[in-house]
């Protein structure tokens, strides 16, 4: 290895560093702050303790509004999943005319702004009478998660080779126990996965939600509204709480992916 290579090496060392601490280092902080107080701007060190989780589960609007977000996020990420597997499956058996329309309509919510979303699926509400709410949030929600699910079941779909069906079908079996035996065992890498990433989206969705909550707020606008007043100290430890629940539903999907691309090589 020459000297310049040493050298720009180091230095791509130094600029990943540098691009880690920036990226990591607000949520370390934040970590460390849940467990110690603040005294005349600075991290008490000796006041170690777990008073900031023990604030957490005390204060009631904090855990409503988390609820309500764990609840959107798990509805309709359960929904968009089996609209997202029937429709994949739907086009994929057969030449299906309008499969571009279909897919353009799923998409489109997805890569169009935030903000037009909302503005659009508000309107929407309203023109039929339906007043906002979490029901609202999870529809909301659905629209514009259900593109991911649907695009890692049908590139999973597109491996899979047409002879399986076909032997299922010679062997007896109907085509709900060929989608049930053949075709959902083989999806199932490609459905948590995608699940998985539209938990995580739906979590942090903000701006469709802002503009189809009613009186129930989730997570993301409680902590947006306290950006006016500042956030209490047990906002720490649910910062954490989140991160560290974040950090294993990566994992998760990291794994449910290596596996499935391990089932595919073999």
């Amino acid at each position: 290895m020459t000297r310049s290579e040493r050298i720009t090496i180091a230095v791509l060392w130094v600029f990943a560093s540098f691009v880690f601490v920036l990226l990591y280092g607000p949520a370390v902080l934040v970590a460390t702050l849940s467990f110690f107080d603040m005294d005349r701007g600075q991290i008490a060190w000796g006041s170690f303790s777990l008073a900031h989780y023990a604030s957490l589960l005390e204060n009631k609007s904090i855990l409503a509004a988390l609820g309500n977000t764990l609840m959107v996020a798990f509805t309709s990420v359960a929904i968009a999943t089996i609209l997202a597997l029937g429709l994949a499956y739907y086009m994929r058996t057969g030449e299906r005319r309008g499969r571009a329309y279909v897919e353009f309509i799923i998409f489109l919510p997805f890569v169009l702004p935030a903000i037009i979303t909302g503005i659009s699926l508000l309107v929407a509400f309203r023109e039929v009478g339906v007043d906002r709410g979490l029901t609202t949030i999870a529809i909301g929600h659905i629209v514009v998660v259900i593109a991911i699910i649907y695009r890692m079941v049908m590139v999973r779909l597109e491996a899979l080779e047409t002879s399986q069906l076909e032997a299922s079908a010679d062997l007896g079996a109907t085509q709900f126990q060929t989608f049930r035996l053949v075709v959902v065992p083989q999806l199932a890498s490609a459905m948590v996965t995608g699940a998985l990433l539209a938990f995580t989206i739906s979590f942090d969705e903000t701006l469709v939600t802002f503009f189809l909550a009613g009186s129930d707020p989730t997570l993301p606008l409680r902590l947006w509204a306290m950006m006016r007043v500042g956030f209490s100290p047990e906002i720490n430890a649910l910062v954490t709480i989140v991160l560290l629940g974040t950090m294993v539903l990566a994992t998760l999907g990291a794994l449910s992916l290596r596996r499935g691309i391990a089932k595919e090589r073999a």
